[in-house]
């Protein structure tokens, strides 16, 4: 019921877009910043913040922004806003394909079949590539892609809950997977960072 409840606050159109500034931000965000940044008013855009945060869509901290250093006259810290880091699952009826997902992970892996699972992970990003419009085949499956440095990086992993029950084969599969899905395009390489997805993609050097 909370998830559904938690799920439900987005159908808002501004509080929508607030959640979605926020997990797209990578840091964590001010009051002002979201405002700015979705067109509102700083008091509705605090309103819905507020509200995210009591469904956990967001979590909450307080924090200096004005660049001024600690001390007397410094002012108080403001609240800021960051993505929460519960999963929300909405299924009618209920639904559980991440218990088996768990269990079959943990039978691959006893049975010594990794690398069949690798390659089988392979060709279902095979048949997900489309010439030029890897990025967007990412952005559907929830991989939440961003440019940086001239790397891309994913800021969530689908299956995190599976990659922390078996972090070895789950991470190789998800790297098989993005490299099917990207082809030619750039080169997949585990690259695992906080918070974020494990695979991060750089434009090959002959293109």
């Amino acid at each position: 019921m909370k998830d559904l409840e938690a799920v439900a606050a987005l159908h808002d159109p501004v509080r929508r877009a607030l959640y979605e500034f926020v997990a797209a931000a990578g840091h964590d965000v001010g009051r002002n910043e979201a405002a700015e940044g979705v067109g509102v008013s700083r008091t509705l855009a605090a309103f819905h913040l507020d509200k995210l945060a009591e469904v956990g869509l967001l979590e909450t901290g307080f924090a200096r922004l004005t660049g001024i250093r600690p001390g007397p006259g410094a002012g108080r810290p403001a609240k800021v806003y960051r993505r929460g880091r519960t999963t929300r699952y909405v299924a009618v009826p209920e639904r559980d394909y991440q218990e088996l997902a768990s269990v079959l992970a943990e039978v691959v892996h006893g049975l010594d079949a990794d690398d069949r699972a690798i390659a089988a992970a392979a060709r279902a990003g095979e048949k997900l590539h489309k010439p030029g419009g890897w990025l967007a085949t990412l952005r559907d499956r929830g991989y939440e892609p961003y440019e940086q440095d001239a790397v891309v990086r994913l800021r969530n992993c689908p299956f995190q809950q599976v990659a922390e029950e078996q972090p070895l084969l789950v991470c190789s599969m998800n790297l098989a997977l993005c490299q099917g899905i990207a082809g030619d395009d750039v080169t997949a390489e585990l690259d695992p960072r906080p918070g974020e997805c494990c695979v991060s993609f750089s434009k090959n050097k002959s293109r």
